[in-house]
Order: C-alpha cells, then structure tokens, then sequence
C-alpha cells in the first residue's frame, strides 16, 4: 500500500470543499496485488465514505451504516457488497473472484473521511489474464475517475476507469 500513499496524500488534500459537501474531483483507488510465491490475490479499495453512503442510503452525510464503528449496521456489509457487485469485479483466467471482506477501517477527517476494503483470495498459478471492472459511483456521478492499480509480482499497470470505459483486460 506504500505506492498508494504516495499519490493519496496530495490528492486527498483537495477532494472535498468544506462548502456543500461538494467534491472537485470524484475519484476511488482501488490496488490489486498477486504474488505467485504465495498464491494469493488481495485487492484494497478506498472509497469515500460520504460517496459510499450516497450510493447505499442517498445521504451522504448519514450515519445509518457507521462503517468500522461499534455501531455499525448489521446490514452494512451485505449492502456494500451488493453495491459492488453490480459496479465492481475482478475476473482471474475468466472467471469471476468472490468477493469477501476480509476487513475494514476509516481513515482521514471530516469529509475527507474514506472507507478501506479489504479483499483476499486464494488464487493457484498460472495468471494468464485479469479484466477488472470499477464502475463504483459511475451511477451517482458523471464525472467519477476510478484509479486501479494492478501488481503481478514484478509487473505493475496502472489504469484510469470511468462511466465511458469502466473495464479492462490485461494478459500475463
């Protein structure tokens, strides 16, 4: 995640106004990584909480859900879930992974607050192709940017998803 850090401190200064509760730049990272050496495929989403409770409950100032707090909705990550899988999926050799939380946290402050999901996935050898779909929030905002990074081992790609090219295919 260090790759991540490093492009989310500047950005993350300047996607909300104070005002409205208006966001300049609608983005989400999303950062896929496959190591062969140990079989395993995580991806890490960050999404902004306040896009994130406009999708699920249309307020985005709504506490209803209270993602990673003691009082989080029973019915949040089946709602999270849902959502994604109508705008977010990874397909492995063709074939679709499930997506299961593996776990969660906020991070920032005010409306800069942003929700991270966790995702791990046993995946066995050989990676011949990933297609990646992150339409999130391509629903709500016109202009909403999706940045994926992918990491297979040594090779990295980066990608730029949006409303008009919200997938993409790699081959190993």
């Amino acid at each position: 995640m260090h790759r991540l850090l490093f492009v989310l401190i500047p950005l993350g200064m300047s996607l909300h106004a104070k005002s409205g509760n208006i966001h300049p730049l609608r983005l989400s990272l999303c950062e896929i990584e496959y190591k062969s050496s140990e079989q395993l495929l995580t991806i890490n989403l960050k999404l902004f909480l306040m896009d994130v409770n406009e999708a699920l409950v249309f307020d985005p100032n709504s506490n209803e859900l209270a993602f990673c707090e003691p009082n989080e909705s029973p019915k949040a990550n089946q709602m999270l879930l849902d959502y994604l899988d109508r705008f977010f999926f990874v397909k492995v050799n063709g074939d679709r992974v499930d997506l299961k939380i593996q776990r969660k946290k906020l991070s920032g402050e005010g409306d800069n607050v942003a929700l991270w999901v966790y995702f791990e996935h046993q995946l066995q050898p050989p990676l011949k192709s990933m297609e990646i779909k992150n339409a999130v929030f391509t629903d709500l905002f016109f202009d909403q940017n999706n940045i994926v990074y992918v990491h297979v081992d040594e090779d990295s790609h980066s990608l730029m998803l949006d409303k008009n090219t919200s997938t993409h295919q790699l081959e190993f």
